[in-house]
């Protein structure tokens, strides 16, 4: 204890003090008396309660009470406290030990705490009385190693922290407090105590929970949640991510059926996804955002599932439902910037803390947010964390990350003049690219069958590469070029394609350089782009058969697949996130021939590993014919590693091409295993009778062909044998 003088005890009264633990409470004076010392403001009297005898104390001043015990031990006490109304006794948050190990301490130093969610926020806690009985509460601690002095606020103490300032936990920076009586559901901030002497109040980084916007406020948040799969986990660790099929549907949770929670939307969701034999769905970003039109891409609680669909064991209970009807769940996660509201991450403790302190690595030009300090110990521990947090806490499947190639580029979106180069003279952000070595390396140690994705854009090489050779470690990249060049050819007019049938083929060049997924995504269907089925031109009919040609080229072609929430029925306007889908649409015959389609696509690439088991290297795809721009006809090869066969051919002309001959691998009758014009998907049934007969005399290398029907606007999939 300090000298109490007036100044000491008006820093303390004010909540002002970094440890306040240090003069609260209960300390021994000498060999025959305790001193108990508490805040309460405008209270009438205060006494300290032990085994019933009420122990009066006086105020000595600025709402510091005091009262001497004549004994030698700390005994086991509560206070008795009245504003008015009558004593009201209570537990002291100061005659408790802090809740933080010096083990725990040293790892968030040392920026190496791979569960730092179990050691910073809010957390219930019991512990053994006194010679009493069990105390049970909440503990709080915050990292603000530039703060003067921390409070936490709350409903349960009038917003006002001067009674529950948290104290200092050295050269930490962490701060800490033990609140007992306090449980779930209550919410909180804290309120930090800046080094030029402003109040800032700040919703916990690590909440686990938070109130419903336009509510910021963290909520005390306790699961109770036990997950049911097991053998979902065991499975799913025992295999490498890019040897299984992966077909995903991306759903942003808020517009795929409007109006739904998690609970509803883990039995309608669940049933669709099933329905369609979607491998895995895509959630857009689920963690805690203040803007919906953000679409969850702006996030400031990086630990809570977003309150608008229902609580975080609602969450787990929709992941546990997709894992139950065999559907894994990947979530958009994002580490590349923040948003600057006042209440989040922006300026912590009153200075750069999370954000790089220089805005020409710091702040983000083009989305007007902050650029984490990938370089800081903690904060990189904060991130690598955060995506445990994740797979540990939620049982997620696969992390896809969000604008990687932002955080790869010190000059990303910026001008000559507008970034600093690093410390070799590069561009290459490094901080950035050792965080996301890290990230990969530590969940494939962890978790060997779960799945971090790339969304990057650029060439960067080895993003799908080990880290032990130099290369990101990711498991999977967006094939970015695939995308854009597909979505430019169908874009034309058929009778225009074999002039740009480069653009359809290029894809194929490289396409074993890295470890693809082929995005179809929401971006591809916002911002005056239109839906996927607007882009293709003609009358509706045409429209519908060409998405349907498309979706076969994508299942067919080298790579996992993706595609955006309504695109497999034909959304026919740009997605909207406050309108919703257009479910209407999928009762008309044209459109739910999309659907049906889209459902056995995924059925047949599941049954059928020439489609995936060998995405990632060139002895997986072998061109039968990509050079007939005249036609605008593709066909090719997949091959399984066992050898076995599937050709596809794909008629992106608008007429349709009678006694076309393909090459094949070799003779014997091959059988029709889809037809994207078949009558039940929408089309005219113009194909070839199931069946086509591979005769001697081939073409292209190869020793034998067929001719072939192939209808306009059409794909069709071969396999040998009837």
């Amino acid at each position: 204890m300090s000298e109490l003088t007036p100044e000491l005890l008006d820093t303390i009264a004010a909540g002002a003090h970094y440890d306040p633990h240090g003069e609260l409470g209960a300390h021994r004076l000498d060999a025959e008396h305790v001193v108990v010392r508490t805040v309460a403001h405008m209270a009438d009297s205060v006494a300290v309660v032990v085994d019933g005898e009420h122990i009066p104390a006086e105020h000595v001043r600025s709402g510091v009470w005091e009262a001497r015990l004549a004994r030698a031990d700390v005994p086991d006490y509560r206070l008795a406290i009245d504003w008015g109304s009558g004593p009201v006794v209570t537990d002291d948050p100061y005659r408790f030990l802090p809740t933080v190990g010096e083990l725990d301490l040293h790892l968030v130093a040392e920026g190496r705490h791979e569960k730092l969610w179990m050691v910073l926020g809010a957390h219930r806690r019991t512990f053994d009385g006194l010679g009493g009985p069990a105390i049970s509460g909440t503990s709080f601690a915050v990292w603000a190693p530039n703060a003067r002095a921390v409070q936490v606020i709350g409903s349960f103490n009038g917003w006002d922290g001067r009674a529950h300032a948290m104290r200092s936990l050295g050269v930490t920076g962490v701060w800490e407090i033990f609140v007992p009586g306090l449980g779930t559901g209550e919410i909180y901030k804290f309120r930090i105590l800046t080094r030029d002497g402003r109040w800032v109040e700040k919703a916990d980084p690590l909440a686990r929970a938070a109130e419903v916007p336009p509510g910021t406020a963290s909520v005390i948040a306790d699961s109770e949640y036990t997950f049911r799969d097991a053998g979902w986990i065991a499975a799913r660790d025992a295999s490498v991510p890019t040897d299984r099929p992966m077909a995903t549907y991306e759903v942003h949770l808020g517009s795929w059926r409007l109006g739904l929670g998690y609970r509803e939307l883990a039995r309608e969701l669940v049933d669709y996804v099933s329905e369609l034999g979607f491998t895995h769905v895509e959630f857009m970003p689920v963690a805690e955002h203040p803007f919906g039109g953000s679409w969850g891409y702006q996030v400031t609680s990086y630990y809570a599932p977003t309150s608008r669909f229902g609580s975080p064991d609602e969450f787990r209970h929709l992941v546990d439902a997709l894992h139950e009807a065999g559907i894994g769940v990947v979530l958009d996660w994002v580490p590349a910037h923040f948003p600057k509201d006042e209440f989040a991450l922006a300026r912590f403790d009153g200075e750069p803390l999370y954000e790089h302190p220089d805005p020409r690595r710091g702040e983000h030009p083009d989305w007007g947010t902050l650029i984490f300090d990938y370089g800081r110990p903690e904060v990189r521990n904060f991130l690598v964390a955060n995506a445990l947090y994740w797979i540990e806490e939620f049982h997620i499947d696969g992390l896809r990350v969000d604008a990687v190639a932002s955080m790869l580029y010190l000059d990303y979106s910026r001008e000559d003049g507008q970034w600093l180069p690093n410390e070799h003279g590069g561009r290459e952000n490094l901080d950035a690219i050792a965080l996301l070595q890290e990230v990969t390396a530590t969940v494939g140690k962890k978790h060997p069958g779960v799945a971090i994705i790339a969304e990057e854009s650029t060439a960067f090489p080895g993003v799908t590469a080990p880290t032990s050779g130099g290369g990101l470690g990711f498991d999977l990249k967006w094939n970015m070029g695939w995308m854009h060049d597909s979505l430019g050819y169908i874009g034309r007019d058929p009778m225009y394609r074999s002039w740009h049938h480069n653009d359809i083929t290029f894809s194929l060049v490289y396409a074993f350089s890295e470890q693809y997924v082929l995005p179809i995504s929401h971006d591809e269907v916002v911002h005056g782009k239109g839906s996927l089925l607007a882009r293709f031109p003609g009358d509706r009919w045409q429209q519908l058969a060409g998405v349907r040609s498309f979706f076969a080229y994508q299942w067919a072609h080298p790579g996992k697949k993706l595609v955006f929430m309504g695109s497999e029925f034909g959304q026919e306007a740009e997605w909207s996130e406050q309108h919703g889908l257009d479910w209407w649409l999928a009762d008309i015959p044209g459109h739910r021939g999309v659907q049906r389609l889209v459902a056995d696509l995924n059925q047949l690439y599941q049954d059928t590993p020439a489609l995936w088991e060998q995405d990632g290297v060139q002895a997986g795809f072998q061109w039968l014919n990509g050079a007939d721009s005249g036609n605008s006809v593709l066909s090719f090869v997949r091959w399984s590693t066992s050898g076995e066969p599937l050709v596809c051919v794909v008629n992106f002309s608008g007429r349709t091409l009678g006694d076309y001959r393909i090459p094949l691998p070799f003779g014997g009758v091959w059988t029709e295993r889809l037809n994207t014009d078949a009558e039940a998907y929408g089309g005219s049934d113009v194909g070839n009778m199931g069946w086509i007969d591979g005769e001697p005399g081939g073409f292209n290398g190869f020793d034998a062909s067929a001719e072939v029907t192939v209808p306009a606007l059409g794909a069709l999939y071969f396999t040998p044998g009837r």
